[in-house]
């Protein structure tokens, strides 16, 4: 108790709310004329802390706009007990994430944040549990009998639930005008899938007939986006005083932890308790037969990570996609020749569902869902933490106890990596010669990059090539507002503030 407010933390506090106060409430100054500050703005002790605050609301596009008039788009932050390095720069995240990858661990700072949400996860593991848990998943994400486990929980999903939901609402909205919330219906779906996946439980989110797995699904969500927020503190360690005494966003984070964590465990305990050996193709069975740690907490780690990684990613994804196409007739034009011609040379009528060498073959819908991952990739910012002093490629020097962070969102609006036209929607910059091209993942860092690249990005383009095909070949979504540029919320993913409301229409 006396540790939290020992005389050095009680005169930080004054001289911050000191500073604060005379920051906000004095009479602003008259905009100055000459151009804005190459890097974040520092002030004395309290660094860019007071510009992080005015931006907080927006820190992604703020940060994309410091990153892009910094010199070799990398800017050094300060404030009170972070200092590090943000980066848009490809040298730099290649430097990071693949040629001193050991200097860049996670770190403490991360764990303490998500770890009592993620634990020992793959997501927030270091050092050998990472190697362990990373050798055993590397394995079992490329075997084939996982891939058609996959396809058959897509296509069961979509064509029992997802159209069904799509039509009803076109019958609805023909009538009394029914808006349909299309992020919440991804989330949904992503949700019942990715659980499918991980240990083949239906949930049952998106038939609404299940009210144990709503409530399981809702705290997922709500323990994601308050751990993320822990990020956003003035002062990161004023989230430990709250979690102390149990007040506030900590106490709601403890609640929805812990909901999530006994669904998870009643799970694992009755797969556990099962005397036969485990013949399910879930990641849950596969992780039992291939490891030895058989903890109750090392597989409820494992599931929430496989969880927060296929439900927030792909239905993030999908509702930036539908965003954009819904405006772009050209683009939607394109897909349905695509899909057409396909169709046409597998003689396969149009309520037939996809098989995976036909998905393979949609490269302009490929190309088209990567623009929605270059634009709004999920993963919007990373950071790690540096163990020694280094000097980056670009020649910015960052010192031992130090984050290294990059931001895939900003690279996504770099003229330096993807021209002038880097803020327009163009698929086309991903083809030559009518085939979607690959990319270096250190420009094009959406699935992460080097040996921690995501090691489901094949599944994740099966699901969501799945699911664009099967909506825009039967459906046209209108979306509300749809000129208006989205506000995000920062969660582990960002989401859509307000969510995507569309009016569905179903093609003749």
């Amino acid at each position: 108790m006396m540790e939290l407010f020992s005389l050095p933390t009680l005169l930080f506090l004054f001289l911050l709310s000191f500073y604060l106060s005379i920051y906000f409430l004095l009479p602003k100054p008259p905009e100055p004329t000459t151009p804005p500050p190459k890097g974040f703005k520092q002030y004395p002790v309290i660094g860019h802390l007071p510009d992080f605050l005015h931006n907080r609301h927006r820190f992604l596009d703020w940060t994309a706009e410091v990153l892009a008039r910094s010199p070799n788009n990398t800017a050094v932050f300060r404030r009170p007990n972070v200092e590090g390095v943000m980066t848009a720069n490809p040298l730099v995240v290649e430097h990071m994430l693949k040629t001193n990858f050991e200097n860049y661990p996670k770190g403490i700072h991360f764990l303490s944040i998500l770890g009592d949400f993620l634990g020992q996860g793959i997501f927030n593991a270091d050092g050998e549990n990472w190697k362990h848990q990373r050798k055993t998943a590397s394995y079992e994400f490329n075997t084939r009998s996982l891939r058609s486990f996959v396809m058959e929980s897509v296509k069961s999903e979509v064509e029992a639930r997802l159209i069904p939901i799509l039509q009803r609402a076109a019958a609805a909205s023909g009538t009394t005008n029914r808006i349909l919330d299309m992020q919440d219906v991804l989330e949904r779906f992503a949700f019942d899938n990715i659980c499918k996946v991980a240990f083949n439980v239906d949930p049952g989110c998106l038939g609404g007939d299940a009210t144990a797995s709503t409530e399981f699904m809702q705290a997922f969500e709500e323990a994601a986006t308050l751990s993320s927020g822990r990020f956003f503190y003035a002062v990161p360690f004023l989230y430990r005083i709250k979690k102390y005494f149990n007040l506030g966003s900590e106490r709601r984070l403890m609640k929805s932890i812990a909901t999530v964590h006994e669904f998870a465990d009643n799970i694992i305990r009755k797969r556990l308790e099962k005397k036969s050996a485990n013949t399910e193709e879930d990641l849950l069975s596969r992780f039992i037969g291939s490891t030895e740690d058989h903890s109750p907490e090392f597989l409820r780690d494992i599931v929430i990570s496989i969880i927060l990684a296929g439900r927030d990613t792909t239905s993030s994804t999908l509702t930036s996609f539908f965003w954009v196409v819904s405006s772009r007739p050209d683009i939607t034009n394109n897909i349905l020749q695509e899909l057409k011609s396909i169709r046409a040379r597998n003689a396969k009528h149009i309520d037939g569902p996809y098989s995976f060498d036909e998905l393979r073959e949609m490269h302009y819908l490929h190309a088209a869902i990567s623009e929605a991952l270059r634009l709004y990739p999920p993963v919007a910012i990373n950071s790690k933490l540096s163990l020694n002093d280094d000097v980056l490629p670009d020649g910015t020097t960052l010192k031992k106890g130090w984050f290294l962070t990059y931001s895939p969102y900003a690279m996504g609006r770099m003229e330096s990596i993807w021209g002038k036209d880097c803020l327009e929607f163009k698929p086309e910059r991903w083809l030559e010669n009518g085939v979607c091209k690959q990319e270096t993942p250190f420009r094009f860092p959406a699935f992460h990059a080097g040996p921690r690249i995501c090691l489901g990005r094949e599944m994740a383009y099966i699901q969501m090539k799945s699911i664009a095909a099967a909506v825009v070949e039967r459906f046209e979504l209108d979306v509300l507002n749809g000129g208006e540029c989205p506000e995000h919320i920062m969660s582990l993913t960002i989401r859509m503030k307000g969510g995507l409301p569309v009016l569905v229409k179903e093609k003749n």
